[in-house]
């Protein structure tokens, strides 16, 4: 794993992926989508779709080639006895979504150039016209998992924990969340009604959109306690991160509070920074493929927070390179966990540039912690388990923040 690989969770709308800007750069691991509610001609002949497709799969020789003559025999059938037009180019993009969905792994995903191009801005924070949100699934239903401050959805009264269950009328239940995202997505100054339960409460909200930009970190003084907030590891977390910590010692903090809660993951070298704030010389994560240890990522810099007391906070939406973090300051007894059960996103993803602005995300390896473990779908445990209910929310109680800042207070 190089040092510029990402890691974040699903696609740019769900929870946990490992994404790389280019191959050469290296793998992501993410999760969460922050919403910003924020010719070639195919199919005459089999070789010319393993052109498109078959380098994803390593399939460069002769002799590996896949027999594709039923792909090529359904599309000569199309072809003679469809009545409409029929756009190869298209095809080729379903096939090669075919080719991958069929691996039955979720988070290696083909993305046609519309797709790439929203992964990647989510991942960067430069969502466009939107509402300001971040957007998961809970209980299989879109739900919006934290608004963003000062942007529409929040000035509009939108809160954390609403379910969406239609947008301009149109139901959003058993939807995805890209469904919803698409959705809620528009030209800056246009206007989306929204629909919410909130708990049993059904409400609508019109939310005027506008251009967001969402920074990855954020920080406050709470006392003698500093709150390092991370949504998301972009090319300038560490940095950000590394400045809020030096202006909370600055102040005299004695504790420290991060809060990686509904943060997806992003960019592994931006983990590591951030890791480095508390860890001197010390493996954060490995890659391995079967038993195989291929690569391994260790803290660098100077750790200025090594000797302040930590809480972390997760919760089910902290994801992959949040993990990572979580568990390695965890392993390595420099922070105690607070809060809920983490996503449990264990797998490594590249991300490679397919050409004609097509992008696959694929599963490389799978990581694990400094102590060995890898949490693939079993997720990390906190050492003090702290749930938030529905009444917390809308009383605007943070019961875990508030349970971390009782903690260190006390120690």
């Amino acid at each position: 794993m190089s040092k510029n690989q990402p890691a974040t969770n699903t696609s740019s709308e769900a929870v946990g992926t490992v994404k790389t800007k280019n191959v050469s750069k290296g793998v992501l691991f993410a999760s969460i989508a922050i919403t910003a509610l924020v010719g070639f001609v195919a199919g005459t002949r089999s070789d010319q779709i393993i052109a498109v497709v078959g380098p994803a799969f390593g399939i460069n020789r002769s002799a590996d080639r896949l027999d594709l003559s039923s792909v090529q025999k359904t599309y000569q059938t199309l072809r003679s006895n469809y009545d409409g037009d029929i756009d190869t180019d298209k095809l080729v993009v379903g096939a090669s979504k075919g080719l991958t969905a069929a691996l039955g792994d979720k988070y290696t995903v083909y993305f046609d150039q519309k797709e790439s191009e929203q992964f990647n801005s989510d991942l960067d924070g430069s969502i466009g016209g939107g509402i300001g949100a971040m957007i998961g699934l809970q209980h299989n239903q879109p739900t919006i998992l934290q608004v963003l401050k000062n942007d529409p959805a929040e000035q509009a009264g939108l809160k954390d924990n609403d379910r969406i269950i239609a947008i301009n009328g149109d139901t959003m239940v058993d939807k995805t969340v890209d469904d919803v995202v698409a959705k809620l997505r528009g030209k800056t100054g246009t206007t989306v009604k929204i629909t919410v339960l909130r708990g049993s409460n059904k409400q609508t909200f019109s939310v005027t959109r506008d251009e967001i930009t969402s920074p990855s970190v954020d920080s406050d003084i709470k006392g003698d306690v500093g709150v390092l907030s991370i949504s998301r590891f972009d090319d300038e977390t560490g940095s950000e991160a590394r400045q809020a910590a030096e202006k909370m010692l600055q102040h005299g903090v004695k504790s420290v509070v991060l809060d990686l809660r509904n943060n997806g993951g992003g960019y592994v070298d931006a983990a590591q920074d951030v890791a480095s704030l508390w860890l001197k010389d010390k493996v954060i994560v490995q890659e391995r493929k079967g038993d195989k240890v291929v690569d391994t990522l260790s803290t660098t810099g100077t750790p200025i927070l090594n000797k302040l007391p930590t809480v972390v906070l997760i919760n089910a939406n902290s994801a992959s390179a949040a993990e990572i973090v979580a568990g390695a300051l965890h392993d390595y007894k420099v922070a105690t966990l607070l809060g809920e059960k983490s996503f449990g996103k264990g797998s490594v993803q590249t991300v490679i540039d397919m050409g004609w602005g097509n992008t696959l995300k694929v599963t490389i390896a799978k990581w694990y912690t400094p102590n060995g473990v890898n949490i693939m779908d079993e997720g990390i445990k906190p050492d003090i388990k702290v749930g938030i209910t529905e009444k917390d929310v809308n009383n605007g109680k943070d019961v875990q923040l508030q349970a971390a800042l009782d903690k260190l207070n006390k120690h």
